[in-house]
């Protein structure tokens, strides 16, 4: 058992390769707990300028360096994939710096529950730390599928990765809880729900503001994923059409912020918060809403959760008409801004996998300082 953090309970979160792990964090983190991206943070401490760039570029050569000077993780990855003292020696020098981050953003954040998702959980030594460990498990066939389709990977370079890991029972051993995750979202929430309702105790639910107006921003709950898909038709005038399946299945990689004038829903807003940075890709508001008073309530809600989230920035990805209110977004000190413009390699990183085809990308920095700052 952990304890190593006052009052705080800590769930590790480990698996093989695509079975589902970021899809269980995200469903914690719409229970209320604080995620902590683990593979992230090992690729956060290797980019130019973070602690782990110089001596990984020492340890494995220039040769490994993309015309940009950052290290580039593809030829990384070829080297440390095919050869296991390789990986020993990339781990030797990451796992320190990444334990060091955890622990700076679990002792600084503000929930109860913390779950850690980390691929090597156990084998770097973090779960001794940890009140609960769970793990995700999934067919070969499923990770096979998934790797595929998501990532892209030819069927070679799938299996490869797969193969490359300790069989899934040698994580199992070390389970309080396991998620078999290779049905719908459906059936792993209702898993997640269940372990969760085990292990915490019952959390206080956040106090919601109204405005003069009458006027709520509330966080969405998986279980009104009908009203959201129902909501997100009307307010697209028909043109993105969604049922219940396709809503639970964004709640694995996003939450929603619902605006609400008595019952009736007047707007969607989609968010997501990936290793410290916010961003928002779905705005979906009622023409009849006064925009600058909803927007205001609105930004006001993400911001403060992803303070308390300690996310470095917040990137707003909006769809052009939305653009035309300038005055809004600079009262909230957000600039318009090129991918380039962002500078920190992750923030940048999360504008190019998160931006929509057609929107403009609106830019606000949150705190001054990085957690895997520069050395």
């Amino acid at each position: 058992m952990g304890h190593t953090w006052q009052g705080k309970i800590v769930i590790g979160l480990t698996g093989n390769i695509a079975t589902g792990k970021s899809i269980v964090r995200k469903m914690l983190e719409h229970l209320g707990a604080y995620g902590i991206d683990a593979d992230a943070l090992s690729h956060r401490a290797i980019a130019k300028g973070a602690p782990g760039y110089q001596p990984v570029v020492e340890a494995f050569g220039k040769w490994i360096l993309a015309p940009d000077g950052q290290i580039d993780r593809a030829k990384l990855a070829k080297i440390v994939f095919s050869d296991a003292s390789a990986m020993a020696l990339l781990e030797s020098i990451v796992h320190p710096l990444v334990r060091q981050a955890e622990e700076a953003l679990i002792h600084y954040c503000k929930q109860k529950v913390v779950v850690v998702e980390a691929i090597k959980l156990i084998e770097s030594g973090f779960a001794r730390y940890c009140d609960s460990i769970w793990v995700t498990t999934a067919p070969e066939e499923v990770q096979l599928q998934r790797l595929m389709q998501k990532r892209g990977m030819t069927k070679e370079i799938a299996l490869q990765r797969i193969k490359a890991q300790p069989p899934q029972e040698e994580k199992v051993r070390y389970a309080h809880v396991v998620i078999r995750n290779d049905s719908t979202f459906e059936d792993t929430w209702k898993q997640v729900l269940l372990a969760w309702k085990n292990i915490v105790p019952e959390m206080e639910q956040p106090k919601i503001e109204t405005s003069k107006d009458g006027m709520v921003v509330t966080r969405a709950k998986p279980q009104q994923a009908q009203e959201i898909a129902d909501a997100i038709f009307r307010l697209s005038n028909s043109k993105r059409k969604m049922n219940r399946e396709d809503v639970m299945a964004l709640f694995g990689e996003k939450a929603f912020l619902l605006i609400k004038i008595g019952e009736k829903i007047y707007g969607v807003v989609g968010w997501r918060v990936e290793n410290l940075v916010a961003r928002v890709d779905d705005f979906y508001l009622e023409k009849t809403l006064q925009f600058d008073n909803a927007i205001k309530q609105v930004v006001a809600e993400i911001e403060n959760a992803s303070r308390e989230l300690q996310c470095e920035a917040t990137l707003l990805f909006l769809p052009p008409e939305m653009t035309l209110h300038r005055e809004v977004w600079h009262s909230l000190g957000y600039q318009e801004a090129s991918i380039q413009d962002l500078g920190v390699r992750a923030w940048q990183e999360a504008a190019i996998e998160s931006m929509p085809a057609g929107s403009v990308l609106w830019f606000k920095r949150l705190r001054e300082d990085l957690v895997l700052k520069p050395v």
